[in-house]
């Protein structure tokens, strides 16, 4: 199967801007067919990271919320809470930041919804039955939506090798959990030092693998100065000599791994893992990727801006220069496809001098040259091994 892919280049004059194009863009790849009237309908988004100036412009999505409510759809703008802790890790951080970075409803005349949640515990769990998970966890907001508009800026990543229109969508829409079962592929450690016996992990575990038993209080080390200038380490008195302590406990041969006692955790005792290899992290997002499509087959529909691409993602509180200059804008239903013509597209420029990777000719393989290490090809292979879409596409320049 070749898939459709629809493009427009930066080149504007009078009368004609690039927020005309991506209405353009909009009629012409037949968005306006996957909006029945009444539809609730999700645009995902990233807000960006706060610090960070690389994310899509909220103009742009405001022209896509009129082309949607022409059609009686009811748009809302939408992304799922961080795995990391950094300024979109729960709702109000995240909501803050959004509206900080220009997406408020006076600008994008659409509401802002995290998908999944106050503090990522919204989420519907989509049965997939695929290699790596037999269920995912998408964010309630992004899964009862009727329809979707994936809108992606197209970037450098540095365990993905390129952010696209699978990682947005995949990644993007799994809750906190999820992103942690898609970050690793180990159990997680609890650290008896940080914990505090609170029990919200017993809580929030569905397997019952977690619990809180007590501990004999402990004398803590202290370091001495001495007058030479040396150190002396001795044990402190044990005030807790006759009390003991509540400590969250892990049964492993009954943890499944889903990751909600790690995002759960007040103190962060249970510790992000983020062991897993590029390739496999790949195919798990496509995975969850597959979990958003399935209850809306022909119901959605990807955009990807090829502007400011920056070698790493948009979650760093900073953008570093762009590595190629400005090329447009695509869009298609297919979303192997349009990352397969976006990573094409980047290939086919040279890279600015004034980037992390300086001059290179025409030709040259970007993301591999950001990362040697990183093989970006596996979750454009495995998209298209389970059904999301071709590889093989046409290029249509509107």
């Amino acid at each position: 199967m070749v898939s459709e892919v629809y493009f427009v280049d930066m080149r504007t004059r009078s009368g004609f801007s690039l927020l005309d194009k991506v209405d353009r863009l909009f009629d012409r790849a037949g968005f306006g067919e996957l909006i029945t009237p009444g539809d609730l309908v999700a645009l995902k988004i990233h807000f960006g990271e706060r610090g960070n100036l690389a994310y899509i412009r909220p103009q742009f999505l405001k022209r896509l919320v009129n082309k949607i409510r022409v059609q009686q759809g009811k748009p809302f703008l939408t992304d799922a809470n961080t795995l990391y802790v950094g300024s979109r890790a729960n709702s109000v951080d995240h909501l803050e930041t959004a509206i900080e970075n220009g997406f408020d409803y006076a600008v994008v005349g659409a509401p802002l919804i995290i998908a999944d949640g106050l503090n990522g515990k919204d989420y519907a769990s989509v049965e997939i039955g695929q290699k790596h998970f037999q269920q995912v966890k998408i964010g309630s907001a992004i899964h009862q939506a009727d329809a979707l508009l994936a809108l992606t800026h197209f970037k450098g990543h540095e365990i993905t090798g390129f952010g696209g229109a699978l990682k947005n969508l995949g990644m993007g829409s799994g809750s906190r959990s999820g992103k942690q079962m898609m970050h690793s592929d180990v159990k997680p450690q609890i650290s008896e030092e940080t914990c505090i016996g609170c029990s919200k992990c017993v809580d929030w575990c569905p397997v019952q693998a977690m619990s809180v038993a007590e501990v004999e209080g402990r004398a803590a080390l202290k370091e001495t100065r001495l007058a030479d200038g040396s150190t002396d380490t001795h044990r402190t008195k044990n005030t807790n000599q006759n009390k003991s302590l509540k400590k969250a406990r892990i049964d492993h041969s009954k943890c499944i791994g889903c990751g909600e006692c790690t995002v759960t955790c007040p103190k962060l005792a249970i510790k992000i893992s983020w062991k897993t290899t590029p390739a496999a992290l790949q195919e798990k997002m496509a995975e969850y990727a597959l979990g958003v499509l399935k209850n809306k087959v022909g119901k959605i529909g990807f955009i990807s801006f090829l502007t400011d691409i920056s070698p790493d993602c948009d979650c760093f509180g900073w953008n570093d220069a762009p590595i190629v200059a400005d090329i447009g804008i695509l869009a298609s239903r297919d979303p192997v496809a349009i990352d397969q013509a976006a990573v094409d597209l980047v290939n086919g420029q040279p890279s600015l001098s004034g980037s992390v990777i300086g001059s290179l000719p025409k030709g040259e393989d970007i993301f591999r040259a950001v990362r040697p290490d990183i093989d970006w090809a596996p979750q454009l292979a495995y998209g298209e091994q389970i059904g999301l879409g071709s590889r093989k596409y046409k290029l249509i320049r509107i």
